[in-house]
């Protein structure tokens, strides 16, 4: 495969940040520009991936696979593109692929698409159709333009090398992207379907701000006869229920406590304690303010994973229902709950069927 791969990453980004440029501010726990050389590298499709950037100094610091080259770029995007052009014709390359390393959310299946394409056409673009209502303005006049006819590119756009090197090196023009050349002497380009995920991140909100956090909860009660069991939120059938100043519910008790630790809210006995006001309290009354609290917070849980610990009475027997009763209970889509039934092999209290026990993993994601 004679493929080469550029990276444009020598933007200022006035735009997105005083201080930083995009290209190299952390997203998805790395520098935006990194995401577009890990992919290219793991398609196995080029020969060499040319970073074109005016921050050599940042380079620096990280070592890169020899397929990598970095160059310095130029004032504007079209000069820089032009200059890794240039540089790459030493290699007579066939094809070439410019990316923009404001688009870290492309996939290596879009690169393959691209680069099937690519074998028949000699021009070869991803776009998408317009989500908006488009105007177009030409001196005083207003236009509306079709949108059923308009779309808007995307890169990594894909060219055979030798025509756009020979478009490129003539162009006198600034451009905003390669396809332009092609278009503008009326060249046959391979229109893609491209991905709505590959967006190109220009102002700072652009990138979504979510950060996710984990939490567990713990809870164990004993058995007493003659006691109303409540696991879940529901009425259990058993000769015996939980001992607890409240009804006892583990499973709710853990959950509660489990969101707590996630949110750093400290724990259940915080928010009710032992005391005359909270006697034999209905969990899901603990739980409630709780998630109305998680939710007022921009709070998304992503799963719950339950484990109940009994020898008796039997999870799988009752499980749907206790997953419909917090579902309710929370709000929560049932696929995002997950409930198993674990036993001691008769080991400590929990074995002698004198106690039951609830451990609960949650995950939420906050979004600004």
């Amino acid at each position: 495969m004679n493929n080469y791969f550029v990276i444009l990453a020598a933007g200022k980004s006035k735009r997105f940040h005083k201080k930083i440029a995009k290209q190299f501010y952390k997203y998805k726990n790395k520098d935006i520009i990194d995401h577009s050389f890990e992919k290219s590298i793991n398609s196995k499709l080029f020969k060499k991936i040319l970073i074109v950037t005016n921050n050599l100094n940042h380079f620096k610091k990280k070592k890169y696979p020899k397929l990598i080259k970095i160059i310095k770029g130029g004032k504007e995007r079209s000069d820089s593109s032009l200059k890794a052009l240039k540089y790459l014709k030493r290699y007579k390359p066939k094809n070439v692929f410019i990316h923009d390393a404001a688009r870290p959310d492309f996939s290596i299946k879009l690169l393959k698409n691209i680069e099937k394409h690519l074998k028949k056409n000699k021009a070869v673009i991803p776009v998408i159709p317009s989500k908006d209502s488009i105007k177009y303005k030409i001196k005083t006049q207003i236009f509306n333009l079709d949108r059923k006819n308009s779309f808007l590119t995307q890169t990594p756009q894909a060219f055979r090398f030798k025509e756009l090197y020979n478009l490129a090196i003539k162009q006198k023009n600034k451009i905003t992207d390669e396809a332009t050349l092609f278009i503008n002497q009326d060249y046959k380009i391979k229109f893609i379907p491209g991905e709505n995920q590959n967006n190109k991140i220009t102002y700072f909100n652009d990138i979504k701000s979510s950060k996710t956090f984990f939490g567990i909860g713990f809870d164990i009660h004993k058995l007493v006869i003659n006691k109303k069991l409540y696991l879940g939120g529901i009425k259990i059938p058993f000769h015996s229920g939980l001992e607890g100043h409240s009804d006892g519910d583990v499973i709710l008790h853990a959950i509660t406590d489990a969101i707590l630790g996630a949110t750093r809210k400290k724990d259940i006995g915080t928010y009710f304690p032992n005391t005359k006001k909270f006697k034999n309290i209905k969990s899901s009354k603990i739980l409630k303010p709780i998630i109305d609290n998680l939710n007022r917070s921009n709070f998304s849980i992503n799963n719950l994973d339950i484990n109940l610990i009994c020898e008796q009475p039997r999870v799988s027997k009752y499980r749907e229902k206790i997953i419909n009763s917090i579902s309710k209970l929370m709000n929560l889509n049932k696929d995002k709950i997950n409930l198993k039934g674990k036993t001691v092999e008769k080991l400590g209290l929990i074995g002698k069927e004198k106690a039951i026990a609830c451990e609960v993993i949650i995950s939420i994601t906050k979004y600004d």
